[in-house]
Parts: structure tokens; C-alpha cells; sequence
């Protein structure tokens, strides 16, 4: 497989990260790592419906974070 036909991702792009939130069902109890990055909101909304519909969350990675001044 040659890899000149994929450009280099440039993660700056991908801003909306999409956890499927297994502690929800009390699945799991570490961390829930994000499953997919998108550029779009829409998107990243209408794939974790799609894979999670009742447990997803979609987080802005360039949203100002809670507490920081």
C-alpha cells in the first residue's frame, strides 16, 4: 500500500471529538477515550448517533475549557 494518496492530517482541523461514554451503562470505569475526530460538529453528531444513539457526547476540543481564566 503506498500512502501518496493520503494527505498528512493536520489535527488543528479536527476539533470535535466523539466518545461512545460507555460509563453510561456502567460499562467501563476509566476514561472513555475519543473513538473519532471530525472537522464538522454536524458530523461528529450524526456519526455518534448513528454508532451510540442513547450514550454519545461530542466535545469541542477548541472550546475555552471550565475554570480557565
Amino acid at each position: 500500500m503506498t500512502t501518496q494518496r493520503f494527505a498528512e492530517p493536520n489535527l488543528s482541523v479536527y476539533r470535535y471529538a466523539v466518545h461512545c461514554c460507555s460509563f453510561k451503562m456502567d460499562l467501563s470505569f476509566a476514561p472513555d477515550h475519543a473513538l473519532a475526530l471530525f472537522a464538522d460538529e454536524a458530523m461528529a453528531k450524526r456519526y455518534g448517533a448513528s454508532m451510540w444513539p442513547t450514550t454519545f457526547e461530542v466535545v469541542d476540543l477548541l472550546a475555552p475549557k471550565e475554570g480557565a481564566a
